[in-house]
């Protein structure tokens, strides 16, 4: 149970639902409850009313698009139109039920998202194009009070569809953050993972800081693995947390990691340790 409260932190209902644990959604909400967490993030359009019921926020939305929710993102022209309707769509739900924060991606760098051999979008091209749809979808975000955050995947990891997202485009978060910078609007910001950052560019404080003011969701978890936040992971995340506390960072640290074992002891143990 947190007890300083100086970081809001939310429940990954993803990592909990679509892995070996297989929690519903309102064993998700209840657990966020009993430790003491805020929200539930990530969660279907369908169990945004059981977020609420139970008294939860839900700091941030999927964009709308299929799984791979990652792979047809904003860089490519192929999919961009589909890719700003959905996303749209979902920030007009989110407006209504007051979530902040809906996620977007670059996508994969290859012309056909399902085929390697279909040629590459060079990273100029890319950031090009998704800077473009971001500022599209920012500047609809300014109206209805929704910020639209675009997340850095590292490439690096090949072991799980969900540890490492080899041929995703955005995998520097320097080259992120530039993408975020040209959308030019207070209503695009960075969703800094730092799972992927520190396995793709590291010096993840001195990032932090770098990036303060684009700053607009965080997600933790161990690496390597993904798995959970605990003394066999590489990262210092109270040194983490302090930092975040330090540029001023009032938004949500959600805890999106796989657990491995006993999920809420996981969970517990990864609230202590961002409570700082």
């Amino acid at each position: 149970m947190p007890t300083k409260g100086r970081i809001k932190q939310s429940l990954a209902y993803w990592c909990l639902n679509a892995t070996h644990c297989q929690w519903d959604i309102d064993r998700v909400c209840r657990t966020a409850k009993e430790l003491g967490c805020a929200g539930v993030e990530l969660a279907p359009v369908d169990d945004w009313p059981a977020v609420r019921k139970y008294g939860l926020e839900m700091p941030l939305a999927h964009n709308g698009m299929p799984d791979p929710v990652f792979a047809k993102g904003l860089n490519n022209p192929r999919y961009q139109e589909e890719v700003i309707a959905k996303t749209k769509g979902v920030m007009d739900l989110c407006a209504e039920f007051g979530v902040p924060n809906v996620i977007a991606f670059t996508g994969y760098q290859w012309r056909d998202a399902d085929d390697p051999s279909s040629g590459v979008i060079s990273r100029e091209e890319g950031a090009a194009s998704t800077s473009r749809g971001l500022r599209e979808l920012a500047l609809y975000g300014e109206k209805l009070g929704v910020t639209v955050v675009i997340e850095h995947l590292n490439t690096r990891d090949h072991s799980h569809p969900m540890k490492g997202h080899p041929g995703y485009q955005g995998d520097d978060i320097d080259y992120c953050a530039e993408i975020v910078r040209a959308a030019g609007s207070p209503r695009a910001k960075l969703l800094f993972d730092v799972y992927h950052v520190a396995i793709m560019n590291g010096d993840v404080i001195r990032r932090l800081k770098q990036y303060a003011d684009l700053l607009g969701h965080v997600h933790v978890a161990g690496v390597p693995g993904r798995a959970e936040i605990d003394e066999a992971q590489e990262i210092h995340y109270p040194a983490v947390m302090r930092a975040l506390v330090d540029i001023g960072y009032t938004g949500y640290v959600g805890l999106e990691f796989i657990p491995t074992r006993d999920p809420k002891r996981s969970l517990a143990q990864a609230v202590a340790v961002c409570d700082v």
